[in-house]
């Protein structure tokens, strides 16, 4: 009796056996499966942040641009605007000057 129990014991212990290692493989394909998805996660989490800085940088730099072309055409505007001043000024006291020079050319001093 007890030899005719060993080989259905051997066998159990084989399918046991074998159902472990299934269960074996099975996990590691499991974990290679979420590591490989968690890598893909990652890359696709890294592209969308590259994407993002890349934008925001972009951004910026245009900004920046823009706000040095603002900056000359605001400093055209003041510059001409004073460059016109000047000239109403200029306009404004010429005919005095006219005068004075015309005075100390013409009055002789002994």
């Amino acid at each position: 009796m007890d030899s005719s129990r060993r080989p259905s014991g051997i066998q159990q212990l084989l399918a046991a056996e074998q159902e472990a290692q299934q269960i074996v493989n099975a996990a590691r394909a499991a974990k290679t499966a979420r590591l490989r998805q968690a890598k893909e996660e990652a890359e696709r989490e890294i592209a969308e942040y590259r994407a993002q800085m890349e934008a925001d940088f972009q951004r910026k730099l245009t900004e920046t641009s823009g706000d040095s072309g603002a900056n000359v055409k605001r400093l055209e505007q003041e510059t001409n605007v004073k460059i016109e001043q000047l000239k109403q000024q200029a306009a404004n006291i010429s005919p005095e000057v006219i005068q004075m020079l015309l005075r100390h050319v013409t009055t002789v001093k002994n």
